[in-house]
């Protein structure tokens, strides 16, 4: 699977260690950067070249990661066609993509360890949009929804 992954000071060890992980697991991993540990980074840089080419498709999921997560997941969900989110459990991590065909992963590098990031990393890249109707006719809603203020 085609993976893109990004961080700012705040999530970046996490992203490294994520990387090493996902590429050990024969996935084709992009790195977004950030390339070295810098506290003056800003996680919006750092978030849009990531939620860019998985809104265009270059990449199929993405992880993105800064303190809390908050950051990350504000500023990547202003990019169209970008449908991110904070996940902080299992449940979410697989219902977001199954039921919203959520593409971008967000987390917090400050709030949780690296086992549990590994889990919610593993049961999102595996998760599958269920294309039934209702979702269908909520996600075109949420793309209508896109659209209208995108003008």
């Amino acid at each position: 699977m085609k993976i893109g992954i990004a961080a700012d000071h705040g999530g970046f060890d996490q992203k490294q260690e994520l990387f090493e992980y996902l590429h050990s697991n024969g996935h084709d991993v992009t790195d977004f950067g950030a390339f070295e540990f810098d506290e003056s980074d800003d996680y919006p840089d750092k978030v849009k070249p990531l939620a860019i080419a998985v809104s265009k498709g270059e990449i199929q999921k993405g992880i993105a990661i800064c303190g809390s997560g908050v950051g990350v997941t504000v500023a990547a969900n202003k990019v169209p066609g970008v449908r991110a989110a904070l996940i902080t459990e299992p449940y979410s991590a697989h219902q977001g993509v199954e039921h919203d065909n959520m593409n971008l992963m967000c987390l917090g590098g400050r709030v949780m360890g690296g086992v549990v990031l590994k889990e919610l990393v593993e049961i999102f890249i595996t998760a599958e949009y269920v294309e039934e109707e209702r979702f269908q006719r909520r996600l075109r809603k949420v793309e209508d929804l896109e659209k209208e203020f995108r003008k």
